[in-house]
């Protein structure tokens, strides 16, 4: 597991319902250009990559609102695992992202590397987003 962590300048529960819900993803996350087949209570949906074809499956394994926050995906080989932490930090929040890829040989550990600056910057973009919301 890699871990990141961002200050977010609102309290953690308004930060939990804008990185929980998926439909605000495209918004903040590089990666993404739209959502797909989101589930009535955002448990389940699809991710519509900005790479054609690339479409991992996603779900909620654990919501404990505001506190934390987990999602794993699928995409052929390779599985992912995203858990978001909030933390009360002054007027607004810390949250604390643990993500891994799994899949075959080196492709899951080198998949997490490379994936950690677009994390930290996926974040540091949610948390100016919400700033200025």
């Amino acid at each position: 597991m890699t871990r990141i962590e961002v200050a977010v300048p609102v309290p953690a529960d308004r930060a939990y319902g804008y990185l929980a819900d998926p439909r605000n993803r495209p918004a903040w996350q590089s990666s993404l250009r739209a959502v797909a087949a989101v589930r009535d209570d955002d448990s389940a949906w699809t991710d519509v990559t900005v790479v054609p074809g690339v479409r991992p499956r996603m779900r909620t394994t654990l919501a404990e609102p505001p506190y934390r926050w987990v999602e794993e995906g699928t995409c052929g080989p390779f599985t992912a695992r995203l858990a978001l932490t909030f933390a009360p930090e002054g007027d607004g929040c810390r949250v604390s992202a643990d993500f891994a890829v799994r899949g075959l040989g080196v492709g899951g550990p080198l998949l997490t590397r490379i994936a950690r600056v677009a994390v930290a910057a996926d974040l540091r973009r949610a948390a100016e987003l919400l700033r200025t919301a």
